[in-house]
């Protein structure tokens, strides 16, 4: 909900309302979803995050309200979101990517913070360290590394006659270098021949897609970068359009058309973090709740993609697949 609409709703319930009956109303906590992704993309994550508040006794719009930011992949829009949230004394802040997490911690010392985030949040300068929570912030870490070179050991799987395998990375996202040392990595330790293509706005994605026809790229790896979760049908028109076998690390990517997905299960990252909002809510706090790490990681792959690329995936790849779309 974008600032403008949150006052107009507010102004005009509380017109409608009785001074009387106001009174009579108990104040419910109102906390600030802060999200550098989409709602379309993230729909999935937004259910098991109220699943998770639901769990300790908070249920949206009964017992607590939510105000949601949606950047869009527009990382210049979260100051002024994060901002927003704290001015509006919101209960906690819950953040979903690492650019809204960061955002979120230069907004705010004191309203707790539940994060969400496939980067070390360590590494990236989100909290101390790993095995405490700091002051006002802890949350869920879904990865912690490794993603990147398991993707290139699957498309290798997949695809065994791609003599180069590209990986796109967001250099705007703050775990870029992670993704781009685990890809040169994956070149030593896989016996794979990589590259790796940088792209932060749509034009870029366009610029990108050319490269990877130029440098004769067999396949194609798009790193965990909110944007990208954005971009997720523009992924799939553009691999469609330059047949190119590509893998993204949601889920999402393969019912709308993409060929496979490996990455960290968001959806129970986010039903954590539910739990920790809601624990937070009945009095804890967020230095006594430890960073957990969500294990969960998810692979699925689009047979009828695969058909229309000439490609046959391995049975053991069929076999480790969670969803198979056939």
């Amino acid at each position: 909900m974008r600032r403008r609409e949150f006052i107009a709703l507010v102004g005009s319930s509380a017109a409608a309302w009785p001074l009387a009956a106001r009174a009579q109303q108990p104040a419910k906590p109102l906390i600030g979803f802060l999200n550098s992704a989409s709602p379309s993309s993230y729909a999935a994550m937004v259910a098991t995050f109220r699943d998770g508040l639901n769990q300790t006794g908070f249920v949206d719009g009964r017992d607590v309200t939510i105000e949601y930011n949606w950047a869009e992949g527009d990382y210049g829009l979260l100051p002024w979101f994060a901002a927003t949230l704290v001015n509006h004394k919101v209960a906690a802040i819950i953040s979903g990517g690492s650019p809204a997490s960061l955002a979120a911690k230069s907004a705010t010392t004191t309203i707790p913070i539940i994060f969400s985030s496939r980067a070390d949040p360590a590494q990236i300068g989100l909290i101390t360290a790993l095995k405490q929570a700091d002051s006002n912030i802890t949350g869920i870490m879904s990865t912690s590394g490794g993603f990147v070179a398991k993707q290139i050991e699957l498309m290798h799987a997949v695809a065994p006659s791609a003599a180069l395998i590209a990986v796109l990375v967001n250099p705007s996202n703050p775990n870029n270098p992670q993704e781009i040392s685990e890809a040169r990595g994956a070149q030593t330790l896989l016996g794979v021949k990589t590259t790796v293509l940088q792209a932060r706005t749509n034009r870029e994605i366009d610029s990108a897609f050319a490269k990877l026809v130029e440098l004769k790229v067999g396949a194609l790896v798009i790193g965990a970068d909110p944007y990208f979760d954005c971009q997720l049908d523009k992924f799939g028109a553009l691999a469609t359009r330059f047949g190119m076998p590509a893998i993204h690390p949601l889920s999402e990517f393969v019912t709308s058309g993409g060929l496979m997905s490996y990455g960290a299960d968001l959806a129970d990252a986010y039903r954590l973090a539910g739990i920790y909002t809601g624990r937070i809510l009945n009095g804890e706090k967020p230095a006594d709740l430890p960073v957990q790490q969500s294990t969960k990681v998810k692979l699925a792959i689009n047979l009828a993609t695969a058909k229309t690329l000439n490609l046959t995936p391995p049975q053991s790849v069929l076999a480790a697949a969670d969803e198979v779309i056939e």
